[in-house]
């Protein structure tokens, strides 16, 4: 079965940037979705940005202009490009494919926290 890894998180200011990774431990096959995910203490998770392996992005309202979601198919990974942090982007942010949403598995997530 796949598996998905998050890294990249860490501590950065107002206006910083970070890339996080999600990293396959296997093909995904031809046809899926990934898309970053983040929950912030006390909130619901919410939906950030998405890809398809027809490479469609979507974003949410709050990451569009900021955030970029992208892959590389020989890496085997999707990266989120985050730009001009703000505070409340503060969350752990996941990785999923859609079928693992579907029933509700989840890996550790990465830490992002923005603070000067």
């Amino acid at each position: 079965q796949v598996q998905l890894v998050e890294s990249g998180g860490g501590l950065v200011q107002p206006g910083g940037s970070l890339r996080l990774s999600c990293a396959a431990s296997g093909s995904i096959g031809s046809r899926y979705v990934i898309g970053w995910y983040r929950q912030a203490p006390g909130k619901q998770r919410e939906l950030v940005a998405t890809i398809t392996s027809l490479n469609s992005t979507n974003y949410a309202d709050s990451a569009k202009g900021r955030f970029t979601i992208s892959r590389d198919n020989a890496k085997n990974t999707v990266y989120l490009q985050m730009n001009s942090l703000k505070p409340e982007d503060t969350a752990v942010y996941y990785c999923n494919v859609a079928h693992l949403v579907l029933s509700d598995h989840w890996g550790q997530g990465t830490q992002v926290t923005v603070s000067s």
